[in-house]
């Protein structure tokens, strides 16, 4: 079964060569390429997954080379969901982007380099392994978001460039501190030297600050956020949901790994107020994105805003360090992924069916593209925490860790945010079901008329939609349908993945 943890990673490279190589001869081949790598990468992930959620740890060593000198892949619970979701999510945005676009073979050798990069960072067990994931998953998600054609995404491409290589220097400053204070660099090995050279030294609490930093950047928790929000409304579509669904999910996951299994609960408690100084910057990312969301007029701009709130409840759940937080941050860090995916998805589906990206032109949506609405509406009440959708759940564990830890102030953050969720989602679920629709203008060379296609498609009618733009796929809309259901029906199995997530957890929280 070890065998298998290498392949996550050499399987999307050795297809993204593949994909470029062949589609220069045939576009469609790169596709084609690209949806069997990533098939066989779920199959792989899913095998990895059911054997570790039993309680046992898969690990590997690269080259056979004896931890700490070499380089070791650790599968164990929390890793294995991960890798798991970054196969799931990849294949679902692959079928939208054969509809949606782009479908060149660079989009194709990008995509397939971004999963190889998540899914490294995802089971390695090394710090510095942990930088070069990081590298690669930063560079194919630039390309991605330049691979629009507007200038404004290369404009959003070169801010993400610019910053992420920030984040990236700080995390790599914080892993050569950490080397001199211990001589290791394996994950594991590390965690015992830190230990015995005291949480208190100065080298490794500077090794603690720069680590969380950098990763606190890709994460775009507020105020190192300012990426975001440009990087997901300028891309493309398909590139939007890929990064939003994952590059920032398993950023945070990185944070987790790195507090709980390299420094350990042990450190905070050497050093509460670093613990509470994540925990406050991680509220005030969940307060001050909620809040700049609801001031947004554009649907993807308002997404991205909302991320930057949903990963700073994450990373303050795990910044608790308790078995109750540690399964909510989990199941929140993983349904998020799916209900933002999702939701990027819709929003890019109503515009191809549409035109609409604005908060204001989702006016009568609900009569002119009435499953498109619905799965968007499903898909924002699951954000919002409405039970029995996953979002719910994720959050329930979380504020019943900050009551048993005392937390008040993320108790009251997660009231806050709540709230505030509801209010930016509300806004456009009132204007698709309530406010009536928008007014019909004239068929003119300028202002081109419904297509008749597009709304059979979705099952709306066809009268008077000026704003109608072009047929949207079946499977475009069977796809953001299946995964609004999906958001609701992980719900129902939160419960039993946390029983099997909690054999992983004694080992996470040691001193």
């Amino acid at each position: 079964m070890s065998d298998v943890v290498p392949l996550l990673v050499a399987v999307p490279i050795l297809a993204a060569v593949a994909a470029l190589v062949l589609g220069q001869w045939n576009e469609r081949v790169s596709w084609g390429v690209a949806f069997l790598a990533s098939a066989v990468q779920v199959g792989m992930a899913g095998l990895l997954a059911a054997t570790v959620l039993g309680g046992e740890t898969v690990r590997y060593e690269v080259g056979n080379f004896g931890v700490p000198y070499g380089i070791e892949l650790v599968v164990d619970g929390l890793s294995a969901s991960v890798a798991l979701l970054v196969a799931v999510v990849s294949l679902g945005v692959l079928v939208y982007s054969r509809v949606a676009g782009p479908r060149t073979p660079a989009f194709h050798a990008e995509y397939l380099l971004l999963v190889a990069g998540l899914s490294g960072m995802s089971v390695t067990g090394d710090v510095f392994n942990l930088y070069v994931f990081l590298e690669i998953t930063g560079l194919a998600a630039y390309a991605l978001v330049a691979s629009g054609d507007s200038g404004r995404a290369a404009v959003g491409a070169l801010k993400y460039l610019l910053i992420g290589t920030v984040g990236a220097s700080l995390y790599l400053l914080g892993v050569g501190y950490a080397f001199i204070a211990t001589g290791t660099l394996n994950m594991a090995d590390l965690s015992e030297q830190l230990a015995d050279v005291g949480y208190s030294d100065p080298l490794v609490l500077t090794a603690f600050a720069l680590i969380v930093t950098g990763l606190a950047v890709k994460s775009a928790l507020f105020p190192l956020h300012t990426w975001q929000p440009e990087a997901y409304a300028s891309a493309p579509d398909s590139v939007s949901a890929f990064i939003s669904a994952l590059v920032s999910t398993v950023s945070a996951y990185a944070i987790a790994r790195m507090v709980l299994s390299v420094f350990t609960v042990g450190f905070f408690a050497a050093n509460p107020v670093a613990q509470n100084i994540v925990v406050g910057l991680a509220g005030l990312s969940v307060v001050a994105g909620s809040a700049l969301a609801v001031t947004q007029t554009e649907v993807k701009r308002m997404l991205a805003y909302s991320s930057v709130s949903q990963f700073g409840l994450v990373v303050a759940a795990f910044a608790l360090a308790t078995e109750s937080a540690l399964v909510g941050g989990t199941i929140h860090l993983l349904g998020h992924a799916i209900m933002k995916g999702g939701l990027f998805l819709t929003a890019g589906a109503i515009a191809m069916a549409t035109g609409a990206r604005h908060v204001s032109e989702y006016r009568g949506l609900a009569s002119r593209r009435p499953f498109l609405a619905g799965s968007f509406a499903v898909l924002a009440l699951a954000m919002v925490g409405v039970p029995p959708a996953v979002g719910f759940v994720g959050k329930w564990y979380i504020a019943l860790a900050a009551v048993q830890a005392e937390s008040w102030f993320i108790a009251a953050v997660i009231l806050a945010s709540t709230l505030l969720t509801l209010a930016y989602f509300a806004r456009l679920v009132e204007r698709m079901y309530f406010a009536g629709s928008p007014p019909t203008a004239p068929e003119t060379a300028e202002t081109p008329g419904p297509t008749t296609d597009a709304a059979v498609a979705d099952g709306g009618s066809d009268g008077g939609d000026a704003a109608a733009s072009t047929a949207v796929a079946p499977s475009i809309v069977a796809l953001v349908a299946i995964v609004a259901v999906s958001a609701v029906a992980l719900g129902f199995v939160a419960t039993e993945f946390a029983q099997m997530l909690e054999q992983t957890l004694p080992e996470l929280l040691l001193p």
